[in-house]
């Protein structure tokens, strides 16, 4: 099973969304304290929808903490300093896949530590960074893809009408 860790997250929505990425992908999630909102509050269950109970969601105190209960965990670092594309490694299928808070990312004494696994997502000119739950979907389904959708529905029906 593949795992998103955010690491201190500051909006709720955000995570919102992302915890439903991750219920429709079989995926672990892993929160970093502190968070930038507690998790009753009303925009992550808005985001989340009727998800959220289905979730499988573990907190941490903190990065050591995630360290000490993860001891293993080979964790890729989504980052725009990132040496690697993140098309271009390998995902475990029980891989960690790591993302800052929005205002500044993982923070660089975490990254310094492991420069082979950062990975980037390209863009271009002087563009920042793209929206958190949109960067852990593109990275997420890169993961999926490589490990060929294991246990996902490929096809979909029609409603009313049949596919031809």
């Amino acid at each position: 099973m593949l795992n998103i860790v955010l690491h201190e997250p500051e909006i709720p929505a955000n995570t919102g969304n992302i915890g439903r990425t991750c219920v429709a992908t079989g995926t672990r999630l892993h929160l970093i304290e502190p968070l930038g909102f507690r998790l009753n509050e009303k925009n992550l269950k808005r985001a989340g929808m009727d998800y959220w109970s289905h979730l499988d969601v573990t907190r941490y105190i903190d990065w050591n903490d995630f360290l000490e209960r993860n001891p293993n965990a080979k964790i890729y670092m989504a980052t725009t300093k990132g040496k690697h594309v993140y098309t271009d490694v390998k995902y475990e299928d029980d891989c960690y896949i790591m993302f800052g808070k929005e205002s500044a990312g993982i923070p660089e004494e975490i990254l310094i530590e492991h420069p082979d696994e950062c990975i980037r997502i390209p863009m271009i000119g002087e563009t920042r960074s793209l929206n958190l739950s949109n960067s852990v979907a593109i990275v997420l389904y890169e993961a999926l893809r490589q490990n060929g959708f294991e246990s996902m529905k490929l096809a979909g029906e029609l409603h009313h009408l049949k596919w031809k």
